[in-house]
């Protein structure tokens, strides 16, 4: 014979589905730091432009060693930068008073709205502006549902 459910087993199982819900919800919204005290981080601005033939995206790199850039093509639509400060960087160089944290890299993936040829990208680094030029991928298909 089948134990039947009771109602509270019911709604503890809908409450438990909505909590997971609002949860997701307010990830969407609310918006991550952008430094990582743990890993010493710091999350640079970035910015992606599409053309018709290539994905421009620039990355603001100040006080970073131009010798420990990396740029590395996770898959066709995300890339990662990474790169070492010259100089460490805290909250109070921030003007930031109720935060304790050094900084001394930057980290970041930035995803991609089209996929790209990362095999063909090309980077220059002038005054603390990275700039990657990646071809856009051609000839992928279109998945339809």
């Amino acid at each position: 014979m089948r134990r039947r459910r009771s109602i509270f087993d019911i709604i503890r199982e809908r409450m438990e589905e909505l909590e997971a819900i609002a949860d997701e919800m307010l990830d969407q919204l609310v918006e991550k730091p952008s430094w990582d005290i743990n890993a010493h981080s710091l999350e640079p601005l970035c910015d992606v432009s599409v053309a018709p033939d290539r994905v421009i995206v620039t990355a603001d790199l100040p006080k970073a060693d131009p010798r420990s850039i990396r740029v590395r093509g996770i898959s066709d639509d995300l890339i990662e930068i990474t790169a070492n400060m010259k100089v460490k960087i805290n909250f109070e160089d921030f003007g930031v008073t109720h935060r304790r944290g050094e900084f001394s890299r930057f980290s970041c993936r930035v995803p991609l709205p089209v996929p790209v040829d990362t095999n063909r990208a090309k980077a220059r680094f002038r005054n603390g502006i990275l700039e990657i030029i990646l071809p856009r991928k051609k000839g992928y298909e279109i998945k339809v549902e």
